[in-house]
């Protein structure tokens, strides 16, 4: 599986003019599924993402994590987007192939698989909609983007 995270101030999801998810301070993650991923790329990643230290101390470091946050009485959100194009790869010409995605019903169950899982360890989650046209509003903090992939 791969992950982009983003880490916001703020960050929501609208499709067809609606919002569907938002979160305040926070991790938007933009989560892809490939070909021969399962629960375990799942678990490992999500385990990852929870402990990551991006979100600064009082001293400034970068030392707290999503997790980190609930403590400081601040709502450390996670906002969790399907995308299948991290799996893009555009090596052989300028048109992207993605077969190296799961395929969508795949896909789909290991998202919901790991929205589960997120939501059953951690206070605040929310997502887009798998494979629908969604529009992603966010203000990344810092900015700070970090791509993972779990093996």
């Amino acid at each position: 599986m791969i992950a982009v995270l983003q880490r916001v101030s703020e960050a929501r999801v609208v499709i067809a003019d609606q919002m569907v998810g938002q979160i305040a301070q926070g991790l938007l993650v933009l989560l892809c599924a490939e070909r021969g991923d399962a629960e375990v790329q799942a678990d490992k990643l999500l385990a990852k993402i929870l402990k990551l230290r991006i979100f600064s101390d009082a001293a400034g470091k970068m030392n707290r994590s999503v997790q980190d946050l609930d403590g400081q009485g601040a709502t450390g959100g996670l906002l969790i987007v399907s995308q299948f194009t991290l799996a893009a790869d555009a090596s052989g010409g300028n048109r992207p192939s993605f077969t190296g995605a799961a395929p969508p019903d795949v896909g789909r169950r290991l998202y919901d698989y790991f929205v589960a899982q997120a939501r059953a360890v951690h206070p605040k989650v929310e997502t887009g909609q798998f494979a629908a046209d969604m529009q992603v509003h966010l203000i990344n903090d810092g900015p700070v983007t970090i791509p993972l992939r779990a093996l």
